[in-house]
């Protein structure tokens, strides 16, 4: 099983809105069964709305915080540590 997929990137640091998924859906009329659209900042709720309205072609949606998770899931970039922080109690000293 296959289907045609567009998708369109956007470095935001603010919200993609319901205009922007219209004007993406535009695009894609015709040339795909389905849509993804990723961003680096957020969706307002009417994009959100809009990506999922009925009788339309669905458009996914991956936001920043969620493109920042796939990068870390699937290490595409990404180098973690994990970082042991010790401090100095010193009321406990104190008292000895």
């Amino acid at each position: 099983m296959s289907f045609h997929v567009i998708f369109q990137c956007k470095k935001y640091q603010g919200s993609v809105s319901a205009g922007d998924i219209r004007d993406f859906r535009g695009a894609m009329v015709g040339r795909a069964d389905k849509g993804l659209f990723i961003t680096t900042g957020t969706f307002t709720p009417f994009a959100v709305k809009e990506a999922t309205r009925d009788g339309a072609p669905p458009i996914d949606l991956v936001d920043g915080e969620q493109l920042a998770e796939k990068l870390k899931e699937f290490q595409l970039g990404i180098k973690t540590a994990m970082i042991e922080k010790v401090t100095l109690d010193k009321d406990w000293f104190a008292n000895l």
